[in-house]
Formats: C-alpha cells, sequence, structure tokens
C-alpha cells in the first residue's frame, strides 16, 4: 500500500525573513498586535518633520546642520539647540538680550555662522559669543546700547565677518566697539560692515589692531572727516566704501595713507557733499593719478554754487582761483612762525634802545637814587626831632 499524497497546500513555505501579519488559519494569536506594535513607531516617526533634538519653535536641517528660528516671537536663546549646528539664524524676535552663555561653547563646538540680524537686541553681555568656531556673526538691524568689549571672551576669536548695519546708533556702543577693535580679540577679522549708522566721526585708531581686514564697509553714514582715522597696519585692505557720507574733502594725510596700502585697489567716494574750494586741491590731484578708486568719473561738487555739479576730475587751477594749495594746519602753523618771528624782532629792537640810551638811563636812575635818599634823610630827621625831648623844647623855643 503507498502512503497517502501530501497537501500542496501544507507543503508550501513562506519565504525566510517574512513576517505574516495577517489573519490566516494557524497564525500564531497576537501576531497582528505584534506588528501593530512594530509598525507604529515606524509611522509616527515618518509622519514627522521635525529631526530629533530640534527645538519646538524652529526649523532644523541635520543633513544641512542649520537651524532657523524665524519669526517665533521668542525672548531668549532656545536652550535646547542642537549641537551638530554649524549654521543658526535667530531673527525677527523681540530677543533684547545676550546673556554669558547664550551659546554654551560645550554643546556647540561647531557653531560658525550665527545671524542674529532683525531682533531688539540692546545688550550683548560678556562672554555671550565665545564659541570657538564661530566665523560669521550678523548683529545688523539691532538697536544695541551696550555692546561688551569682552563679548568674545578674554581669549582670541576665529571671527572672520562681522556685520553691524544700523546697530550702532548709540555712541557709548562705537566707543565700545572701538574698545573690542583694539583690544585685538579680533585679529582675523577679514570683513567689517559698519554701514547705516549715522556715524559722524569715528575713535582714533580704531582699526588699527585688524592686520587681516580685507573689506570695510563705511556706506551710508555722516562721517565730515577722515582726519583722525588711521589706516596704518591694514596691509591686506582691498576695499574701502565710504559713498553716501558728508565728507567734504580728503586731506594729504588720509591720502598719503591710501597710497601706502599695496592691497587697496576699491575705493567708493560716490554720493559725499565735496566742496570745490582751494582746499580740494590735493583730492582732485590724487584722482587723476590713481587706479584705486571706482567710478571717479561721477564725482561732482556739491558747493559752492558756481561749482555745483562740475565733475571733479575737470577741476584744474583756474576754476579754483588759487595760486597754492591751502592746508589748514599748515596755516596755522605759519602763523604761529610768523608772529615769533615778529616778537623777536620787537625784543631785539627793545635791546637795542636800552643799549643806545644806556649812558642816559644809568643818570636818569642815578637822579631818582638821589631823589630817594634826600627824601628819606627828611623822613629821618623828622623822626629824631620827634623821638627827642629836649630837640623837641629847642624847636619850640626858637619858633617863639
Amino acid at each position: 500500500s503507498r502512503p497517502p499524497p501530501r497537501r500542496a497546500a501544507r507543503s508550501r513555505r513562506r519565504p525566510e525573513g517574512k513576517v505574516a501579519c495577517g489573519a490566516e488559519s494557524g497564525a500564531m494569536p497576537g501576531r497582528g498586535a505584534l506588528c501593530l506594535g512594530l509598525l507604529l513607531p515606524v509611522l509616527m516617526g515618518s509622519g514627522s518633520a521635525q529631526p530629533s533634538g530640534c527645538p519646538a519653535l524652529c526649523e532644523c536641517s541635520e543633513p544641512a546642520r542649520t537651524v532657523k528660528c524665524v519669526n517665533r516671537n521668542l525672548t531668549a536663546v532656545p536652550p535646547d539647540l542642537p549641537p551638530y549646528v554649524r549654521s543658526l539664524f535667530i531673527t525677527g524676535n523681540p530677543l533684547t538680550d545676550l546673556p554669558a552663555g547664550a551659546f554654551p561653547a560645550q554643546r556647540l563646538p561647531d557653531l560658525a555662522s550665527l545671524n542674529l540680524s532683525g531682533n531688539h537686541l540692546r545688550t550683548v553681555e560678556a562672554g555671550s559669543l565665545a564659541l570657538p568656531a564661530l566665523r560669521q556673526l550678523d548683529l545688523s538691524g539691532n538697536a544695541l546700547v551696550s555692546f561688551s568689549p569682552q563679548a568674545f571672551g578674554e581669549g582670541g576669536s576665529p571671527l572672520e565677518e562681522l556685520a553691524l548695519r544700523g546697530a550702532l546708533r548709540d555712541h557709548g556702543v562705537l566707543l565700545s566697539l572701538a574698545a573690542l577693535l583694539q583690544s585685538g580679540t579680533l585679529r582675523n577679522l577679514s570683513r567689517l560692515e559698519l554701514a547705516d549708522n549715522g556715524l559722524l566721526l569715528l575713535p582714533a585708531g580704531m582699526f588699527t589692531a585688524l592686520p587681516a581686514l580685507r573689506q570695510l564697509d563705511l556706506s551710508n553714514n555722516s562721517l565730515v572727516s577722515l582726519r583722525n582715522v588711521s589706516f596704518q597696519g591694514l596691509g591686506q585692505l582691498q576695499s574701502l566704501n565710504l559713498s553716501d557720507n558728508s565728507l567734504g574733502v580728503l586731506w594729504n594725510s588720509t591720502l598719503a595713507q591710501f597710497r601706502s596700502l599695496p592691497a587697496l585697489r576699491h575705493i567708493v567716494l560716490h554720493h559725499n557733499t565735496w566742496v570745490c574750494d582751494c582746499a580740494i586741491e590735493d583730492l582732485v590731484a590724487w584722482l587723476k593719478e590713481s587706479d584705486q578708486v571706482e567710478g571717479k568719473e561721477a564725482l561732482t561738487c556739491a558747493s559752492p554754487d558756481k561749482m555745483l555739479g562740475k565733475a571733479l576730475l575737470k577741476i584744474n587751477g583756474s576754476d579754483l582761483n588759487c595760486s597754492v594749495p591751502i592746508d589748514l594746519p599748515s596755516q596755522l602753523q605759519t602763523s604761529y612762525v610768523f608772529l615769533g618771528i615778529v616778537l623777536a624782532l620787537i625784543g631785539a629792537i627793545f635791546l637795542l634802545v636800552l643799549y643806545l640810551n644806556r649812558k642816559g638811563i644809568k643818570k636818569w636812575m642815578h637822579n631818582i637814587r638821589d631823589a630817594c635818599r634826600d627824601h628819606m634823610e627828611g623822613y629821618h630827621y623828622r623822626y629824631e626831632i620827634n623821638a627827642d625831648p629836649r630837640l623837641t623844647n629847642l624847636s619850640s623855643n626858637s619858633d617863639v
């Protein structure tokens, strides 16, 4: 007798590595619940747009290592920023203060680009920006009133680009920034943007400790002079933007500094209030010989009225009616020298007169001495008479 044939349905085997979650006959009890428990986290993860570790009010991209907290009504820096972030945008928020440790260096070791523009920042405290990898910082569009010179920590900072467009309306903040730049903390800075701040004058020696600076933007301010500004030491400076200011003239001392900077090839001077009198001759001569100024053909006079609109490059000596260039400091120096010569001449004449009349002066002095002596002897005689009673009685009897 032959054994009964096996059923084909039972001879089929499921492919290895696959789990059947259906409710077929013979399935293990509770297998559907087990599969649901395994699939639920996957489904929930695929439906979530935010990666793990992202602040609730921010958008994070771990592949791009970027975090954006834009227009989220933040009043403080989120404390749970992911450690992978390299580019951080916190803009358009009512954020007013950056306290010390606002960006912990240990938690954010790779943060290289920080954009804090368009907030309501007023105070940047010491140690608030002490990040070991920070290369770019944008604080534009804030109303800063306090900026600690120790904001980047006690040691040096790797910062290369600093944007402060429209953030230095307070004069005290400008002085604090000057102290920060002069301290040498930002010796790696290559780009500095100070436009749109209404600056009238810059603190003396503000840029002397920035040997790596290549781009300096001072446009759209109210600068009236660069007399106290030193560009010495900026051997890497390539671009200087001075457009849209109130400059009336550039003096020889400033022009000499421009000539001494070997890398400076882009100077922007348009939209300034150039005063075309005798003092501008040096500037005109420099413009004609220099190739550092961009669009110099468009520079025109703003005053006086007879020169209004005339191109600086077309000015000649006959237009200004000047025989020699006028430089106010040198003119004052000449006046002081002339005054000294006049006083010395008067003194020499006085001594000469005394010498020529020495005999008469000597006789005059002897006469004065004799007169004084006679006068004193008269006083002495009267004193002796008044002091001796006998002489007094004798004088009385003789009178009788």
